[in-house]
């Protein structure tokens, strides 16, 4: 099962392009994140469901199961994902959806390191999957405080090497002040995909 994702691009402020530019920026400069095709990673702007400060500000979604694989057992089935494509034919294997406007009251700094955060849970071998440490905690490792201590560290070298001039509003303004400067704040909108069932095992 294939979807194809088509962009529209309307007028007012468009999110998803300048996060999406923040991301591919980051990915050019630092060496840990040389194995990232941002081409393939869709960046999704997504609604909070309130405005609390607390919740997600951001999620990466792979698009593959563990090691890249299609298709997974579980509960006696063999499921997959629908393949999500662009409009070349390119298949996506990632989603990072930014959720707001939780994402764009974050303080400038804390803007970076959860886009960085998200990256650096791509896997190396950028086959859809996450990467993936040992133990039951896959996702951060046995201490999150590692895991965040290196974001921390990737985010202090981006900011030594510069941020992207156009990604500055994108940093610097909450999502009031970016809404008085530019009017509708607008983007793609890439919900996760639901396993589907390919047959009993």
């Amino acid at each position: 099962m294939n979807t194809l994702l088509r962009f529209d691009r309307p007028a007012g402020y468009d999110f998803t392009r300048m996060a999406e530019l923040l991301c591919n920026d980051i990915c050019l400069k630092l060496p840990a994140f040389s194995h990232v095709e941002m081409p393939r990673v869709v960046v999704g702007f997504a609604q909070a469901r309130n405005d609390s400060n607390f919740g997600l500000y951001a999620s990466l979604t792979p698009l593959r199961f563990e090691d890249g694989a299609n298709q997974v057992e579980r509960r006696g089935r063999i499921w997959t994902l629908p393949r999500y494509l662009n409009e070349e034919g390119t298949e996506f294997l990632y989603i990072i959806n930014f959720y707001q406007p939780r994402y764009q009251n974050l303080p400038r700094r804390e803007k970076l390191t959860t886009a960085v955060h998200e990256l650096w849970h791509i896997s190396p071998e950028f086959d859809g999957d996450l990467r993936r440490f040992p133990g039951r905690c896959y996702a951060h490792g046995s201490r999150q405080s590692n895991y965040d201590a290196k974001v921390e560290r990737l985010t202090d070298e981006y900011l030594h090497i510069g941020v992207h001039p156009e990604v500055e509003d994108l940093l610097e303004c909450d999502f009031e002040g970016l809404s008085q400067k530019y009017g509708r704040i607008h983007g793609r909108k890439v919900a996760a995909p639901k396993m589907v069932p390919v047959s009993a095992k």
